[in-house]
């Protein structure tokens, strides 16, 4: 079995950046308040903690260090999934964030920031699941179920590159959080979610052998914090993002919420 450092390595990579930002180099914004909404559904970047109750995870903490090197207080709001992309895009929030994959699609409607994440995709299943081993396997046997969440990467990737391009395949049940689907996983009522190995081995980790991941990672995605188009926050939080990359909290952010945290203790 991989190391925990290597599932690290092979499941989420950093995008590095060639030049050193400082932080007197960075933005002062005067201590405004910036509203910013997620969904706490997305471990180990956003959650709610089982054990204390408190939203916590990668993001979180990165989105305390951008806002302590740009002097912004943060106010946070939560919202579904499905209502996140068009709510930023309304200006109802300044920000948003739940591991959201930066796509041309989604850049018609809102700004994104420069990555902070890339991750790979691959099928998470039950810890028993003898049945199939790669995305050909399972396309093949017509009695399986994907769930997935409408309008997203995953999504996109179960009709594309596991189905046969049908949208409206019935092999896929819709749900409305990326929580949902592995609810629905583990009471057996789908058979796979495809998630980036981020989420997946977040939920993996805490499972006690009841899910794993399976074959191949199915293509990459960069991450990316969303803005209203035209924000002013862009380019002071694209400046704090390289600084976090390039002076290593991004690398210890990995170390504590990939390799250190474990879900429930």
């Amino acid at each position: 079995m991989p190391s925990r450092r290597a599932l690290l390595a092979g499941l989420t990579a950093l995008i590095l950046a060639p030049a050193a930002v400082h932080a007197a180099d960075l933005p002062d914004l005067g201590g405004k308040s910036v509203v910013v909404v997620t969904e706490n559904a997305y471990p180990p970047l956003q959650f709610v903690d089982p054990k204390s109750g408190a939203a916590i995870g990668w993001e979180y903490d990165a989105m305390a260090e951008i806002a302590k090197r740009l002097n912004f207080k943060v106010e946070y709001q939560n919202t579904s999934w499905d209502a996140m992309i068009q709510a930023v895009s309304d200006g109802q929030y300044d920000i948003g964030m739940t591991g959201i994959t930066i796509t041309d699609e989604r850049k018609a409607k809102v700004d994104f920031s420069e990555p902070y994440m890339r991750s790979e995709q691959f099928m998470l299943v039950r810890g028993d699941e003898d049945r199939f081993t790669d995305a050909a396997g399972f396309g093949g046997n017509k009695e399986l179920l994907i769930g997935a969440q409408p309008g997203t990467t995953p999504f996109y990737t179960a009709v594309y590159s596991v189905l046969d391009g049908d949208e409206a395949n019935p092999r896929i049940k819709l749900f409305e959080t990326f929580g949902a689907t592995v609810q629905a996983l583990k009471a057996g009522d789908v058979d796979m979610v495809l998630t980036d190995g981020t989420a997946g081995k977040g939920y993996v980790d805490s499972s006690d052998g009841g899910l794993k991941l399976v074959g191949g990672p199915l293509g990459s995605e960069d991450f990316g914090f969303i803005f209203p188009k035209g924000s002013a926050l862009v380019a002071p939080v694209n400046a704090a993002i390289e600084a976090l990359k390039t002076d290593g909290t991004l690398d210890a952010l990995n170390k504590k919420w990939f390799l250190d945290y474990k879900m429930g203790e």
